[in-house]
């Protein structure tokens, strides 16, 4: 313990050992001492020398480090001192305080990449990255921090090699992970930081990570530090994100089907007092719009960029950034990058553009954010930065989008434009911004004009009628021609900024305005003054600075003779080639030509789509206008060295091909027609088949209920048949299976018979009561004889005629008990009669209805025969269609070759397209005969 003491800065005998004496002694108790407490009191002061003699210790001891690593897992105290010594060897960052100026330290300066050869040493056996991380496995706080640090060293010297080696480690990554899920900050945080530096440049661990819910975790930790509002965590996160997310298409399509952007929206919610930003929440937010750059770049995949601008819009996070785009109070730097993220949020997608376009500044009146950010690039005053982020706004609200183009172009037409003057246009502003004596003003109004014009030739034809009001008493001048005068007017305008940057800036306009539109090359060339002026430009020898304008006037002078439809004598094709000949020459007109692509600013647009320029004098091309150098400048070299004769050949098959294009055309649009009444007509057979089987369906239905119904009237035949058999057993009736119209006849028969009978004893009946009654009130008109005789025999005729009156009684009561019979039986024969006809008439209607169902399958029958012959029929006239078209393609091809033999140059992509047309007219013709 003297020996440690001495070491420590305690009093000593002997003469004061030098660091390297020291470290040495140290390591030699390291390695010799089986105490445990002996080795951790060294290795607690190899640690204390560490970063004063860095050199010594990281050669003399990180073997013995290393071992005690391996050796003495079970003491944390002595594995949290040597991590804590392998760490302060390896990393490069000293403490300024614990940096020291004595002339010791200043005679002991140590290489800079002294820590890159200390990981060079660590990582040459993988077994040490492996032990390190089973370290980061412990919970331990004084093993599991100095784990995590040193690991996060170790990939700052050595990133892609220790990247291969816990790639290769089982589950390496993923052990990384759980410290994301440590409750301690400290480790939480560091962990933040290791993994940065895993995830940097590399694909495969990247996925690794993201797939091991890091989305979920970060962003949970983002909204547990406040979000915009949070420290310096946030922003570690926010940049592990950016790791994670940039250039790889995997992640960010698994960030947005997580739902994961939806989360990003709160973000964005700022507060309507804007008062005192802080740093960390200016940093946070930047990051945070950087963020959802990278999930929209243009260099993205379309379809993935298109997928994440509406989820945006969805979400509603476009409109929170809107709303951040026209707040008051937001700090420049946030407000330049968020107007360059709306940009890259709103570009080529036209729902979030439409949107775009809606959107109104809180002013008074209201105006559209479109004029209010085209105000702010037009002003001179405002910041470099957010001049170029305005006008990348509006290159990417125009960029595909015809229905902007047409808005932004119908502000500067006459019937359009607001004589009252209340309000100010965007067209009005670009016009402004085009003439006005600021070149920066010049240059990004000509850029954004032309963007209005791309890939637009109706709406090239409509600006030709913008007309402008110059000075008072003055006519009014063409927009073209206001263009021309003051490009032709050079330098003699005194304009702040660069000298060639309006000059510049108009002849991309002119050039964009002219190409693919041959009435704007004609009214160019109307001008007289205009070839002179290009010609003069070309033909002079300039400056550098100068060279770029004789460039684009070769260029522009290469389409008026390029897209010329010779329509002015003066101007036709060969003139103004003989003039390049005569003039300039033609070598020294290509020569011109090609400054343009050889410029280092042009190579710089050409980059991507977003203008980043270090001054406004290195502001000079635009992206989309370097696509149309590229474009242009191989076909304006041949269209110039072409002779009149070829000319005049090229001319000739241009109007054949043009014919046969158009018979080809008409034929693809006749083909166009019979697919489309085809598909109809295949429609209308799958709606009939569809109608057959339910009125197949409806019939089977149906005939089920017929048969059910013969089914009930069987069983109502049998019940009947036992009912008769039973009133047969107590009358004289006798039915067999059950009631028969016969036998309905016979029972009616018997019937009147019965009631003749009826009739008759009713008859008879009546007669005797007549006899009785005068038989009892006769009057005695005889005398007593009479009545003596009558007395001696009046008893026993009546008795006889009481006699007969019973039995006449008897067999009236008799007969009217069956008449009683008689007609309940009657009764029930009628009903049961009734029940029969009700029946017969519910079957008479059921076979009808099965007569009608098949009577309408028969006609579907026929239709759909009939639907398969115009089918038929409609296949064989296509078939006739593509044989003429063969034969179109054959005569083609015939031309082309003599084309070819003439030595006139035949583009193949018109070949190859045809080829392709062809190939899919073949294809969907074998799909149609497959169906």
């Amino acid at each position: 313990m003297n020996f440690l003491r001495g070491v420590m800065g305690g009093q000593s005998a002997g003469p004061h050992p030098s660091g390297a004496e020291t470290i040495q002694k140290l390591c030699d108790r390291v390695a010799s001492s089986t105490l445990l407490d002996d080795r951790r009191d060294a290795v607690r002061a190899l640690k204390a020398l560490s970063k004063k003699y860095r050199l010594e210790v990281g050669i003399q001891a990180m073997d013995h480090l290393i071992h005690v690593l391996q050796t003495d897992r079970s003491d944390a105290e002595i594995i949290g001192y040597a991590l804590d010594t392998l760490y302060n060897i390896i990393c490069n960052d000293l403490e300024e305080e614990e940096q020291d100026d004595s002339e010791e330290e200043n005679l002991q300066k140590q290489p800079e990449d002294l820590g890159s050869q200390f990981t060079e040493i660590f990582i040459k056996q993988p077994e040490n990255i492996t032990l390190l991380l089973t370290y980061l496995e412990e919970f331990d706080f004084q093993v599991r921090w100095p784990g995590v640090k040193l690991l996060t060293v170790l990939l700052k010297q050595q990133g892609p090699q220790v990247q291969q080696i816990i790639l290769v480690i089982p589950m390496g990554v993923s052990r990384l992970m759980d410290l994301l899920a440590d409750s301690r900050e400290v480790i939480r945080n560091d962990g933040v930081l290791l993994l940065q530096q895993l995830t940097k440049s590399n694909a495969a661990i990247q996925k690794i990570v993201a797939f091991e819910n890091a989305f979920e975790r970060l962003l949970d930790i983002i909204t547990d530090e406040g979000n915009s509002d949070g420290g310096i965590v946030v922003e570690d996160c926010l940049i592990l994100l950016q790791n994670l997310l940039k250039n790889n298409n995997s992640n960010q399509n698994f960030f947005k089907e997580g739902s994961y952007i939806q989360r990003m929206k709160p973000w964005f919610e700022v507060s309507d007092d804007n008062a005192g930003w802080s740093a960390q929440k200016v940093t946070n937010l930047h990051l945070m719009l950087q963020l959802v750059r990278v999930l929209v770049s243009p260099t993205n995949p379309p379809g993935a960029t298109s997928s994440c601008q509406k989820a945006m819009f969805q979400c509603g996070l476009l409109q929170q950034l809107c709303t951040i785009l026209m707040a008051t109070g937001v700090p420049a730097d946030i407000l330049t990058e968020t107007i360059n993220t709306v940009s890259e949020v709103i570009r080529g997608y036209q729902i979030n553009q439409d949107y775009f376009a809606s959107v109104n500044a809180p002013s008074n009146p209201p105006r559209p954010a479109i004029v209010v950010l085209l105000m702010s690039m037009v002003n001179e005053r405002q910041p470099f930065v957010l001049r170029c982020a305005v006008l990348y706004c509006f290159q990417c609200f125009l960029y595909k989008n015809q229905k902007g183009q047409g808005e932004i172009v119908s502000t500067l037409l006459p019937s359009t434009i607001d004589a009252t003057g209340s309000s100010v246009s965007a067209g009005q502003l670009l016009c402004g911004g085009l003439f006005s004596t600021d070149a920066l003003s010049n240059w990004c109004a000509a850029v954004a004009l032309a963007h209005a014009l791309q890939e637009n030739a109706t709406l090239k034809e409509q600006l030709l009628r913008v007309q402008l009001a110059t000075s008072i008493g003055n006519p009014p001048v063409s927009l073209l021609q206001q263009c021309t005068n003051i490009l032709s007017q050079g330098d003699k305008i005194d304009r702040r900024g660069s000298k060639v940057q309006t000059r510049v800036g108009l002849l991309m306009l002119l050039c964009t305005w002219l190409s693919n539109c041959p009435i704007a090359v004609t009214h160019f060339l109307h001008n007289p003054a205009n070839v002179p002026f290009l010609t003069g430009q070309i033909a002079e020898n300039l400056g550098e600075e100068e060279q770029l304008v004789q460039g684009l006037c070769a260029l522009l002078l290469g389409i008026s003779i390029y897209y010329n439809d010779n329509s002015l004598e003066n101007y036709r094709k060969e003139k103004l080639k003989q003039l390049i000949e005569k003039r300039i020459g033609k070598e020294n007109f290509i020569e011109k030509l090609g400054f343009i692509s050889k410029h280092e600013f042009y190579s710089r647009a050409a980059q991507k789509p977003q203008p980043s320029f270090s001054s406004p004098d290195h502001m000079m091309f635009d992206h989309e206008f370097t696509k149309l150098v590229k474009e242009l400048e191989g076909v304006l070299t041949k269209a110039v060295y072409k002779s009149s004769e070829e000319d005049k050949k090229e001319e000739e098959v241009k109007k054949t091909l043009e014919q046969h294009d158009s018979i080809v055309t008409h034929y693809k649009n006749v083909i166009r027609i019979q697919d489309q009444e085809l598909e109809e007509l295949k429609k209308q057979v799958e709606s009939l088949k569809a109608q057959n089987e339910q009125l197949q369906t409806a019939v089977t239905q149906q005939v089920s209920q017929i048969q059910q119904h013969k089914d009930q009237y069987n069983l109502l035949k049998v019940q009947l048949g036992k009912d008769n058999l039973h009133h047969s057993s107590h009358g004289d009736m006798a039915q067999v299976n059950g009631v028969q119209p016969e036998e309905i006849g016979k029972l009616r028969e018997e019937i009147e018979e019965y009631k003749r009978k009826l009739e008759l004893v009713q008859e008879e009946l009546r007669e005797k009561d007549a006899l009785i009654k005068t038989l009892e009130f006769s009057p005695a008109a005889e005398g007593t004889q009479q009545s003596s005789q009558t007395n001696t025999c009046g008893p026993k005729a009546d008795n006889d005629l009481n006699k007969e009156i019973e039995t006449l009684r008897t067999q009236l009561q008799t007969q009217s008990t069956e008449i009683a019979k008689l007609q309940s039986e009657k009764q029930e024969l009628l009903q049961k009669l009734n029940e029969t006809a009700t029946l017969s008439e519910e079957k008479m209607s059921l076979k009808q209805q099965l007569d009608s169902s098949n009577s309408t399958v028969a006609v579907l029958q026929l239709d759909i025969s009939k639907l398969q012959q115009e089918v038929a029929e409609f296949k064989k006239e296509q078939d006739d269609l593509l044989l003429l078209l063969a034969d179109q393609d054959q005569k083609i091809i015939a031309l082309e070759n003599k084309l070819k033999e003439l030595g006139e140059p035949v583009e193949d992509e018109d070949d190859t397209e045809s080829g392709d047309q062809g190939e899919e007219d073949e294809e969907d013709d074998g799909e149609e005969e497959e169906t």
